[in-house]
Order: C-alpha cells, then sequence, then structure tokens
C-alpha cells in the first residue's frame, strides 16, 4: 500500500505548479506575464495588466491550487498530512518544474490551504491582509503580514503541528518577497496600481 506520505506531497506539488495567471493571460490576450509589470505571475501582475476579470479568476485558480490537495489530504490522513501537502503545493506555485522554477509567491495558494484546513485562521490571516493593504495600499506588506500571522494563530489556536507546515509556508513567502522587503524598507517599494509600470508584487 503506498504511503499517504509520499502521494500526497507530491499531488500538492504537481497542482501548486499549474501557471494559471501565465496560462490565462496568454490565452485571453494580456501578454506574457514574465514581461508585463512585476513579471510575477500571479494575480497581482495579472490585475496590473488592467483585465480584472481574469486577474479574479487567476486569484480564485491560484487558491484552489492549494485548497483541494491539502483537504483531500487531510481527509484521506489527517490535518497534518493536509498542511504539509498545502505547503508542498506552495512550493510548487512558487517554484514550478515547468518555468525553471521561477514562479509566484505563493500568497494566494497560501490562502486556499487557510481556507481548506483552518478556517478561522483564514479569515484572521484575510483581515490582517486587507486592513494592511486598505491602509498602506502595499500589496506585499498586506501578504507578508498575512504569512507571519497564519501561523502565530494556528498556534493559539492549539494546532500545533499543523502550525509547524504554516511557518514553512511564512518562510517561502517572505523569501519570495526578499526584494519586496528591501524596497520597503528602503521606501521604494510601489503602492498597489492599476498600470503596467509598476514592480510591487505581493503575490
Amino acid at each position: 500500500m503506498v504511503d499517504g506520505w509520499t502521494v500526497w506531497p507530491v499531488v500538492g506539488y504537481l497542482a501548486g505548479s499549474i501557471p494559471f495567471g501565465l496560462l490565462l493571460a496568454r490565452l485571453f490576450g494580456a501578454g506574457d506575464l514574465r514581461r508585463i509589470g512585476s513579471g510575477n505571475i500571479g494575480a497581482t501582475n495579472v490585475l496590473r495588466t488592467g483585465r480584472y476579470g481574469l486577474a479574479a479568476a487567476t486569484l480564485v485558480l491560484d487558491a484552489l491550487k492549494g485548497a483541494p490537495p491539502a483537504w483531500l489530504a487531510a481527509r484521506h490522513g489527517d490535518a497534518v498530512l493536509g498542511a504539509w501537502t498545502g505547503f508542498a503545493a506552495v512550493l510548487g506555485h512558487c517554484f514550478p518544474l515547468w518555468l525553471r522554477f521561477r514562479g509566484g509567491k505563493g500568497v494566494a495558494t497560501s490562502a486556499g490551504v487557510l481556507l481548506a484546513l483552518t478556517p478561522a485562521v483564514f479569515l484572521v490571516t484575510a483581515g490582517a491582509f486587507a486592513a494592511v493593504v486598505s491602509t498602506t495600499r502595499y500589496v506585499s506588506l498586506g501578504s507578508l503580514t498575512g504569512a507571519l500571522v497564519a501561523p502565530l494563530f494556528t498556534f493559539a489556536f492549539g494546532d500545533v503541528q499543523v502550525g509547524y507546515a504554516y511557518v514553512a509556508m511564512a518562510l517561502v513567502v517572505v523569501v519570495r518577497h526578499a526584494d519586496n522587503i528591501v524596497r520597503l524598507l528602503s521606501g521604494t517599494e510601489n503602492r498597489l496600481s492599476f498600470g503596467r509600470d509598476r514592480n510591487g508584487d505581493g503575490d
């Protein structure tokens, strides 16, 4: 019998590595995301093409890359397996094999994992993200805040083992936002804009 710890993380990684933003942008004539704005393949950069519907679709699909694999793994194993499967999906989104390991920043996929496994933590995290972005217009700062809030509240709610997986997800998100952190500290990070000339990306 195949061990679930062998199968589900692989499923998570493969699901996470599907570049929906890149595919949708090409399919609907929005261009190659890697040559637009920040060059990121996530929903925030799709938004900068001015195609709001495509951005919304990318956001939902990127979240779905994490949610079903994590939920199914938890259902066939336990919440800890689900959380680490979700982490694998985030890795797939950020480091997809098909794009030479140059993917997104893992925010929407992480949100999908939170929603599937720990809805209360998702609500707190989404609230923190929305509060920061609405007051500062820095998507990257909101993303980083959400990434750090998620494991803290998971620990506070008593899901320690799941919290460890969320710490790993947060580390990936922080690493993928390294350039944004430098710009935030130097005061050169761009605020949320719908134009093509902005590079402050959060997903």
